[in-house]
């Protein structure tokens, strides 16, 4: 839409008793510090207890449109109607969201990205609650823009578009321009908006505690989940918390390939005016028009599946409400975020714990995974585990299958809903926003390719975090995927050496570095015990392959072949090695492959690796396996030339003479001198 001068009235009307614009009030009780809203749900019920009429009148409002819609479905089904009146139904529930206010228009915001739950019609028409609301008259929001930013648009505005160019479930949006000339995006918030999701909230913590009090085997904290997603409802109504949000995520996110968080301009900002960037791109829903710009759409799900890890699992600071609307494609290829109304925050233990339960789903250690349910608070630490870990087991390994990157987060809930009614599971209030966001990601990546899969696109960047955290947590999960009944796994080392090279900010010196301080420090002894051994095996074994390489050769070369000589007389064979296992050859070829894995690894430099030799050599630790890799190496060795040559009780026959039968020698008591 063209941009253009717009002049509001010089004498606007007083509209505040007709449509309640503010109310003094309610905005009191949760504003009493002067730090913007806060959700206070005593606050609520205290205003809203004694309202019984005004309560009800809601109560009515919001369940008889439902009633009237599923009444409607079940006749068409009666009826054999299902199809023909398809689109009408979806519309009707469009619109009954709509009507129904912000709270309800969330929950249709959240089932629109998801294909495979909501049929396409229905998706299509829910598709519009991102942005295709309708607007409230230009008075209203000229009025809060003045009352706001204390002059009237003009004032402040050089231009500003004639209409909103959007309209959303807070509020909507103009396109305007500042005095210094950007072009900006203006969002105005609705009136009597804290009012009714403050009564709304009400109802719903109403209907949450009733639930709660009478379905005994809901073991979820219903109100504590309604009571996070509330908490994060009145601080997206509170617009300069918003631009707090938005520099806090461009800070911590901005700098990733790819990714644009638009700029705010704060002297434009106030709790129901917020001016950001204007930016100028396509939903990611609109395939189409993504193609014919040359984007990539998938790529850019990518991008947003890597940002989202980052956010959940690094710095625990993440966009809980990215739906389409807040997902753009820009002309120069970049994904924009917006809308930073809805965040929530992973506390670090809970990070560390996604991660850890991520390793033993791949590991299928489902004893530690049990754990890992305690300390992320799904199970309570009294809960007996001992019936749940065979029941993980069963449950995810019908789901894992042949790889875990198959898996999506929607099958993982899935499989653990079962278990939700057998085993005291309870869902932690944090986690609903986290699901929330997951889900509603994966949904707009299935829209964009049916066959995309978010973990196998995820595990790259757990991957590089296990190599790479020296974090006591992570470096013990390492530990328990590399070493199993202290065997060392190196078909698991070069899997994560695989992925962590498809992780973008994957260094592999700064990896190396953190490896070998870890490995040097004092909770790396265990590691340097089973290191010794793995290295003395290795290189015997390594030894034993090119003592065989080099009697093969000899043996070629003096003519001697399938284990006889010219005259027909036995080869010696007295430096043979034991043949090999398949399993430490297995091993062999693990590392063969983890070199050349690190070879082809963006920045390998082996000079490096030189360098780091002299500083290794000087430390007691490095002195001390060395001495320990010698003398192993050495026992290994006088071991199988005693073997070989002393405890054996074949001589070794003479050149000249004829070969003696075994069966025809004599004990060396009945030989004569």
């Amino acid at each position: 839409m063209d941009v253009k001068t717009v002049s509001p009235p010089q004498s606007t009307p007083d509209l505040s008793e007709d449509l309640n614009l503010q109310d003094p009030v309610l905005e009191g009780d949760f504003d009493d510090d002067g730090k913007g809203l806060r959700y206070d749900p005593e606050m609520v019920a205290n205003r809203y207890r004694g309202r019984f009429w005004h309560v009800a009148g809601r109560l009515f409002d919001s369940v008889y449109p439902f009633l009237r819609f599923f009444l409607s479905l079940w006749w068409d089904r009666q009826t054999g109607s299902v199809a023909k009146n398809q689109r009408r139904r979806a519309v009707k529930m469009r619109e009954i969201l709509t009507k129904l206010g912000p709270a309800y228009i969330k929950i249709g915001q959240a089932l629109s990205t998801r294909p495979d739950l909501v049929p396409p019609l229905y998706l299509e028409e829910l598709s519009q609650l991102q942005d295709q609301l309708p607007p409230f008259p230009n008075e209203v929001a000229f009025r809060f823009i003045e009352e706001e930013l204390g002059a009237p648009p003009d004032k402040i505005y050089a231009e500003l578009s004639e209409n909103p160019v959007a309209a959303a479930s807070l509020g909507q949006v103009y396109k305007g321009k500042l005095k210094t000339g950007e072009l900006v995006a203006v969002k105005v918030q609705r009136p009597d908006l804290l009012e009714r999701v403050a009564l709304d909230i009400y109802l719903l913590r109403s209907l949450a505690i009733w639930i709660q009090a009478r379905v005994k085997r809901l073991r979820s904290d219903l109100v504590a989940i309604l009571d996070e997603f509330a908490a994060r409802i009145f601080e997206e109504m509170d617009y300069s918390h918003e631009a707090e949000n938005a520099e806090r995520f461009a800070h911590l996110y901005g700098h990733l390939r790819d990714i644009y968080v638009p700029k705010i301009y704060e002297d434009y900002t106030r709790r129901r005016v917020l001016t950001m960037e204007w930016i100028s791109g396509t939903k990611l829903t609109n395939l189409e028009a993504i193609a014919q710009q040359g984007i990539d759409a998938r790529y850019l799900i990518e991008v947003g599946v890597q940002c989202s890890l980052r956010q959940l699992l690094e710095h625990g600071f993440f966009h809980a409400d990215p739906h389409p609307g807040n997902l753009l494609a820009m002309e120069d290829g970049k994904l924009a975020y917006l809308d930073f109304g809805m965040m929530s925050e992973v506390k670090s233990y809970q990070r560390y714990g996604l991660i850890e339960a991520v390793v033993h789903l791949v590991n299928r250690d489902f004893e530690g995974l049990a754990h890992d349910y305690v300390k992320l608070e799904f199970l309570s630490e009294d809960t007996d585990l001992t019936p749940i870990i065979p029941a993980l087991a069963s449950v995810f390994n019908d789901a894992l299958g042949a790889s875990v990157a198959e898996l999506n987060f929607k099958s993982i809930t899935d499989q653990l809903s079962e278990l939700m009614y057998e085993y005291p599971f309870k869902v932690p209030a944090y986690y609903a926003l986290i699901i929330r966001s997951l889900v509603t990601l994966e949904g707009i990546a299935i829209n964009v390719d049916p066959e995309f899969k978010v973990l196998s696109k995820a595990y790259p960047y757990v991957a590089k975090r296990l190599l790479t955290d020296p974090s006591p947590q992570l470096r013990n999960s390492l530990r328990e995927l590399l070493f199993k009944d202290d065997r060392f796994r190196w078909n698991r080392l070069e899997n994560l050496l695989k992925n962590a090279k498809g992780s973008e900010d994957y260094d592999l010196a700064n990896a190396l570095n953190q490896a070998l301080d870890f490995l040097f420090s004092e909770r790396g002894e265990f590691i340097r015990d089973r290191l010794v051994n793995e290295i003395v095996k290795n290189v015997d074994l390594l030894s034993q392959d090119a003592v065989q390489n080099t009697n093969a050769a000899l043996s070629e070369w003096l003519g001697l072949s399938n284990g006889k000589n010219g005259k027909g007389l036995a080869a010696p064979n007295r430096l043979n090695p034991q043949p090999m296992s398949e399993q430490d050859r297995q091993n062999l070829e693990h590392i063969k492959r983890i070199w050349a894995i690190l070879q082809d690894t963006p920045g390998f430099d082996p000079m490096k690796l030189v360098r780091l030799v002299p500083g290794l050599v000087a430390k007691p630790e490095t002195q001390q396996m060395g001495q320990e890799i010698v003398s192993s190496l050495a026992q290994r060795a006088i071991a199988r030339l005693i073997r070989n040559f002393v405890l054996t009780r074949e001589p070794i026959p003479a050149s000249s003479g004829p070969v003696v039968p075994p069966e025809r020698r004599l004990p060396p008591s009945n030989r004569r001198s």
